[in-house]
């Protein structure tokens, strides 16, 4: 029962202020949830650090 606990905080403490810098960079939401399985947050980290991000596509060089 306590790993189930322990799940439960890790969801309702992590992923909201995941969430919110994945959507503020200009990503989908549920792109915080790859955060949660081990190689792949790695991946999903190494995307979000090279790619162009979409919040910044329509500034004009600033």
């Amino acid at each position: 029962m306590s790993g189930l606990v322990q799940l439960a905080i890790v969801l309702v403490l992590i992923i909201p202020p995941i969430w919110r810098v994945v959507s503020r960079a200009g990503f989908a939401g549920p792109w915080s949830l790859l955060f949660l399985i081990p190689v792949v947050n790695l991946i999903a980290l190494w995307i979000f650090a090279f790619s162009d991000w979409p919040a910044e596509r329509g500034r004009d060089g600033v």
